[in-house]
């Protein structure tokens, strides 16, 4: 099947099933120990429904967004995701380079394999993601680096003081650094195609890959532990080193890993530019709040900072509901490395069209010509009555609200 006549993200996730190995399959869609955070994130879409205002004309829609500063075609992006090589050839540039097609923003994950250097000739305005730890003679080179390639937006994912236990990727014999385990080895020989034009067309052209952009230095590689430990600091990282960073680092600058409001008032006082609330995709403490769930009380916390949400994402409709409960924009990291693998840069380009192309037609459908235009006036919570359905910003009896309210009373 050819990528384009995938016609949804699903569709694009068993493409990918289909290509990758299992390992690596399980370590794309995959979440942490009991993976309820992971489908926590999907449940939260479905609790709140659209009230839908006919008789709008809609004939033509706006769905672009400013975010720092820089305009974007739509209101997406694409979510750091580590070793996107093992996903598809030149996995880092195939997803920058589709990402600037699209007009949307993208962050290079630190986990990386591509030097960050030759992703910013695909992509020069793309955003860097770093997992840093509490030790200022390691980062201020790095933000040395980051700046001399042209990045001027730096994302530091802090919701990782410590590898999490993802069961389902021990299962299936899948680990970072690689081991070439039987399970492994296996998976890939199980997946030919995945062979030839991936694993082997890499070796060929690159070499073995490189954790290239961890620190200022090139780290190990994949299949090896990485020089020194690439995770060793990050446990001790407080605010007091994001405020130092923030002193040092002078283009913009977000969190990433943020579900309570507190934080976010934190990040405001700091200095901040934005934060990306999110459980991390659910791969990290599972059993934690809906990125989606958390996002009310943020937004309200946050007011004057760009608010990116990140997990469960699979719909324009799940996009036009996050921004009605106040995000800026929506990013997608699954639905990326699922068009990674179905088709390389032509796949992720692909996912990225039929969000585009759901959000449009669903602004219209909803009685909204404009992005901009939305809000809680839009939805409803899913138990709500159909008949005479209370908007979501009056409905402020139930539990959600009652937590957002108390988050951000905390964050005052």
């Amino acid at each position: 099947m050819r990528v384009e006549q995938a016609l949804s993200i699903a569709d694009l996730q068993q493409a990918a099933r289909r290509r990758l190995p299992p390992g690596i399959y399980g370590y794309v869609h995959g979440g942490s120990e009991d993976q309820s955070s992971l489908r926590a994130n999907r449940e939260a879409y479905d609790r709140w429904r659209f009230v839908p205002r006919p008789l709008v004309d809609v004939s033509s829609r706006a769905l672009s967004v400013t975010l720092l500063g820089r305009h974007y075609a739509a209101p997406l992006g694409i979510s750091p995701m580590g070793v996107a090589g093992l996903c598809g050839f030149d996995g880092d540039v195939a997803m920058a380079a589709a990402a600037r097609e699209a007009g949307v923003p993208f962050v290079l994950s630190a986990a990386s394999t591509t030097p960050l250097e030759r992703v910013v000739q695909a992509y020069p305005d793309l955003w860097y993601q770093g997992y840093l730890p509490a030790r200022g003679d390691i980062v201020e080179p790095l933000l040395q680096r980051v700046w001399a390639a042209g990045v001027r937006v730096l994302v530091v994912t802090v919701d990782v003081p410590i590898a999490s236990v993802r069961e389902n990727e021990l299962r299936n014999g899948f680990s970072i650094p690689l081991r070439l385990g039987p399970r492994l080895v296996w998976g890939g020989l199980c997946r030919p195609t995945w062979m030839v034009s991936t694993f082997a067309r890499t070796l060929l052209r690159h070499g073995m890959p490189h954790f290239e952009n961890f620190t200022a230095t090139r780290g190990g590689p994949i299949i090896s532990a990485a020089k020194g430990d690439h995770r060793a600091g990050r446990a001790a990282m407080t605010w007091r080193e994001i405020a130092w960073i923030r002193e040092k680092w002078q283009g913009r600058l977000l969190v990433k890993g943020i579900l309570h409001a507190a934080d976010a008032g934190k990040a405001r006082a700091i200095g901040l530019d934005g934060i990306f609330v999110s459980n991390h995709g659910g791969r990290q403490l599972d059993g934690a709040l809906a990125s989606l769930d958390a996002l009310p009380a943020i937004a309200e916390a946050a007011s004057g900072m760009t608010v990116l949400l990140d997990g469960g994402a699979r719909r324009g409709t799940d996009v036009l509901k996050a921004m009605a409960l106040g995000a800026h924009a929506v990013f997608v990291g699954r639905p990326a490395m699922y068009g990674l693998a179905a088709g390389g840069r032509r796949g992720v380009l692909h996912a990225l069209r039929l969000l585009s192309r759901e959000i449009d037609v669903d602004l219209a459908l909803l009685g909204c010509p404009d992005v901009a235009q939305l809000g809680p006036h839009h939805l409803c919570r899913a138990d709500t009555p159909a008949v005479g359905a209370q908007p979501a910003a009056r409905l402020h009896g139930d539990t959600h609200d009652l937590l957002s309210e108390r988050l951000i009373e905390e964050s005052k």
